[in-house]
C-alpha cells in the first residue's frame, strides 16, 4: 500500500506500529448529549486525510466527511438527531435531516409528500431514521492491503404492511481517498411491495463556492418546476450564497460509459479538488441535481435513484414506480471520492 508517498508492506508497517489503529481504522462510539443522546456512530480514517463517520443510528448513513481537515459536505441545522425524535408527517422530515455526505431515502416511499392508494406519505421516507442493527464494524489484511468496514441491517416493517430490509455495508482501504457503498435490499415479506430507493449526497461549502461546478455527463435536463426554469441555462454553475434563494430541482437524463457507470463531480478549481460518486445506470437509472444557493442552506445534491422525487403517487400514475416481488432482492453499489484537480 502507498501512504505518505511512500510503498510499504503489511510486515514493515506492523514493525513501525503498536497497533494498527496508529495509523486509521474504525472507532465505534455513541453520542451522548441531548436530541443526539444514544446515535451509535463509526469513525472511519485512511491515512491519507480521507475521514468520514458513518452513524448505525441513523440508518447507516454517512453524517460527515473531510479530506485533509477540508469539510467536503454540507451540515444542516439538526445535527445527527436521534431516530426517537423521527417526525414522518408532511415535510417534518427535514426536522432530523442533517445533510451529511450521505442521506439515504427510500425505502417504500420518498419524494415529495403525497396521498398514494390512499396512505398519506411524508418525504423522503424512513430509512433514514431506523437505527440499524447486525452492525459490525472491523478491518483486516488482504495480502499488504488493510481493508476496514461498517456493516448491518436496517428493517422497514409494519403489521399488514411491508417488511423490507435493507443490509449495507461501508468499506475502504488505509492509504486511499474512497469509500465503497454496497447495499442489498430484500423483500422479507410474502406480497409484492413499492420500492423507492434514492442516495441524497450533500456536498457543501468549500467544495460548493462561487465558480464551482458539477460536472456530468448528462444528455437531458428537465426542471423540476416553474423556480428551476429560472436560470436553467445555469444549472451546472454556482454561486455564493444568495438571500432568499429558492431551491431548484433538475432531473437529468445520463449517459453511461461503455461498462455501464455513471460518474458524476462537484470540483472547485480554485481549491483543486473535486468530490465524485460512481455508479451502475441499471441500477440507479435516475438523477436529481438539487441546487440550494441559500444562506445558511447552501449546499448540491447529487441524487441517483431508482425514482424522481415528485412523489410515490406521481411515480406510480407515470408509469416509474418499482415493486419487490416476495423475496426477490437489489443490489446496490456507489462509489465516492476525492480528486485532486491539477
Amino acid at each position: 500500500m502507498k501512504l505518505w508517498g511512500k510503498e510499504f508492506s503489511k510486515d514493515a508497517l506492523l514493525k513501525k506500529v503498536g497497533d494498527i489503529s496508529q495509523i486509521g481504522g474504525v472507532k465505534l462510539y455513541e453520542l451522548k448529549e441531548g436530541n443526539q443522546k444514544g446515535v451509535d456512530a463509526i469513525d472511519f480514517r485512511t491515512a491519507a486525510g480521507f475521514n468520514f463517520t458513518v452513524l448505525p443510528g441513523r440508518g447507516m448513513d454517512i453524517s460527515y466527511a473531510e479530506y485533509r481537515g477540508i469539510p467536503l459536505c454540507w451540515r444542516s441545522s439538526t445535527g445527527d438527531v436521534a431516530s426517537a425524535y423521527f417526525e414522518p408527517e408532511e415535510k417534518n422530515w427535514l426536522r432530523s435531516f442533517f445533510g451529511g455526505l450521505l442521506t439515504t431515502c427510500g425505502l417504500t416511499y420518498c419524494g415529495a409528500p403525497c396521498i398514494d392508494m390512499d396512505k398519506k406519505l411524508g418525504l423522503h421516507g424512513r430509512v433514514s431514521n431506523i437505527p440499524a442493527k447486525n452492525v459490525y464494524a472491523d478491518g483486516g489484511w488482504e495480502k499488504d492491503d488493510y481493508i476496514f468496514w461498517a456493516q448491518g441491517k436496517v428493517r422497514e416493517t409494519t403489521v399488514f404492511g411491508e417488511n423490507i430490509c435493507l443490509e449495507r455495508k461501508i468499506w475502504t482501504k488505509l492509504g486511499e481517498n474512497r469509500l465503497f457503498i454496497e447495499d442489498t435490499v430484500e423483500n422479507l415479506g410474502y406480497s409484492d411491495t413499492e420500492h423507492m430507493i434514492l442516495y441524497h449526497f450533500n456536498i457543501g461549502f468549500p467544495i460548493v463556492d462561487a465558480g464551482s461546478k458539477l460536472i456530468c455527463p448528462s444528455v437531458e435536463l428537465k426542471p423540476r418546476d416553474r423556480e428551476a426554469e429560472q436560470d436553467k441555462e445555469n444549472w451546472s454553475s454556482f454561486t455564493s450564497p444568495v438571500a432568499g434563494y429558492k431551491e431548484k430541482c433538475y432531473y437529468h437524463r445520463m449517459k453511461p460509459d461503455k461498462k455501464g457507470y455513471v460518474k458524476a463531480s462537484i470540483e472547485n478549481k480554485k481549491l483543486k479538488l473535486g468530490v465524485y460518486i460512481k455508479y451502475i445506470i441499471d441500477q440507479l437509472p435516475y438523477f436529481t441535481e438539487w441546487k440550494m444557493m441559500g444562506e445558511g442552506i447552501y449546499v448540491v445534491g447529487m441524487e441517483p435513484g431508482n425514482c424522481l422525487v415528485k412523489g410515490r403517487d406521481k411515480e406510480r400514475k407515470e408509469g416509474r414506480l418499482q415493486f419487490l416481488k416476495p423475496g426477490e432482492i437489489r443490489k446496490y453499489r456507489i462509489e465516492v471520492g476525492i480528486e485532486e484537480i491539477k
